[in-house]
């Protein structure tokens, strides 16, 4: 059962306040985050740190995932690989772009195109699966 946009964002806001990541969409099988990076973000030579990027990637597959099947709060990562490309802009926000490969009933997985705002060539490339917990049998 696909839930909006909006749906997502309150969601996130109330269980996860200390996330950074803005929801800028969800739909079909996919979803876009964005990601305003701070100074306590960048690693020597003033690029962003690899764990805000596979955290942006993180919510960007969650937040996919949610808009597809709904809201289930106890659907969690399994498994998270990422290759950097390239070096990110410590001056523009991350931008993580979500589509899910498959979503079966116990797994789901996705790919996650991460750019700097702007750019049009990615600076890192995700793929991630998620656990989906399954509803207590009567």
């Amino acid at each position: 059962m696909p839930v909006s946009k909006d749906e997502v964002a309150a969601f996130l806001a109330a269980e996860f306040p200390q996330s950074l990541c803005v929801v800028e969409a969800v739909g079909d099988r996919g979803a876009t985050v964005s990601h305003r990076v701070g100074p306590a973000e960048l690693r020597p030579g003033g690029t962003v740190s690899g764990p805000v990027l596979m955290g942006v990637a993180d919510v960007a597959l969650y937040v996919a995932l949610l808009g597809e099947i709904g809201i289930v709060p106890l659907a969690v990562t399994t498994d998270l690989s990422i290759h950097f490309l390239r070096k990110p802009s410590a001056e523009r926000r991350i931008i993580g772009v979500c589509k899910l490969i498959k979503v079966g009933r116990l797994l789901a997985t996705g790919e996650v195109l991460l750019y700097s705002e702007g750019l049009e060539e990615p600076v890192a490339h995700v793929v991630g699966s998620y656990a989906i917990p399954q509803p207590p049998q009567a």
